[in-house]
């Protein structure tokens, strides 16, 4: 049944994905960034819904109370990443506009990747990591300006199910640049859709919003810390089905995807 349900899932995935984005490359200049982001997080709170009712995968979100509540205050949202349910879900939940920084390879899928493309985002080369991160600076200063929130995956890659990965300190000196306070966000969505896995299961994602961590005077190895060690608590309270000896085992193998 979960075979058939994550077959259905995918195809019903691919025929709306196509229609949607084929609108958006099309209106995209002509509209407002307001209006195509608009037409962009409709689709992912598309599949957010789709991934409800068909594969019985459900949100369980705590801690909306942590999120700033002004219409222009800025943060930098860092998130555990397990899966691709994440990436629509953080979108779909959010009461800001949200950038992703990501690598301009995946501007290249066909249709989805072109979409994201009209979108105002940072999409960098990670070869010239220098060059990469003077870009999300400034990026990410002028869309933290209008309110637009900047989320970023430290670990920079979906991690197996009760593993992390090498947390790496450009989401914190991002912060710290831009003056901007940082959220941690625990995501437990490795349970219903694992990493890279075609079928998925119905069940409970949560997703825990930790306290803001203000950035002023921080040293990004010292912030970027403080947010591991809330994030990786936070899943052992979160799944500790996954974390029997209640730690989590280091990804050695991660590689940026």
């Amino acid at each position: 049944m979960n075979f058939i349900r994550s077959l259905l899932h995918m195809l019903w995935m691919i025929i709306t994905v196509i229609p949607w984005a084929l609108l958006v490359v099309i209106v995209a200049p002509f509209a407002s960034q307001k209006l195509v982001y608009k037409l962009c997080s409709g689709w992912l709170r598309h599949a957010v819904n789709s991934g409800q009712l068909i594969l019985g995968i459900r949100n369980r979100v705590t801690g909306f109370e942590n999120l700033p509540k002004g219409e222009r205050d800025p943060a930098v949202l860092l998130v555990k990443h397990q899966s691709t349910w994440e990436t629509f879900t953080m979108v779909a939940i959010m009461p800001h506009p949200l950038a992703f920084v990501f690598k301009k390879e995946l501007l290249y899928i066909p249709f989805f990747g072109w979409a994201m493309g009209r979108l105002d985002m940072i999409h960098i080369d990670r070869s010239r990591r220098t060059e990469a991160f003077t870009r999300v600076v400034q990026q990410g200063r002028e869309l933290l300006a209008k309110g637009v929130w900047v989320i970023m995956f430290p670990e920079g890659t979906r991690i197996p199910r009760g593993e992390k990965g090498r947390y790496q300190s450009g989401g914190a000196r991002l912060a710290i640049e831009c003056g901007a306070p940082v959220i941690p966000v625990a995501v437990t969505s490795a349970k219903c859709w694992p990493r890279k896995a075609f079928i998925k299961k119905p069940g409970i994602v949560d997703i825990s919003i930790g306290p803001a961590i203000p950035s002023q005077g921080r040293k990004p190895t010292e912030l970027m810390r403080e947010v591991e060690e809330w994030i990786e608590a936070e899943m052992v309270r979160l799944d500790p089905e996954a974390y029997p000896s209640g730690q989590a085992k280091l990804y050695t193998k991660a590689k940026p995807e």
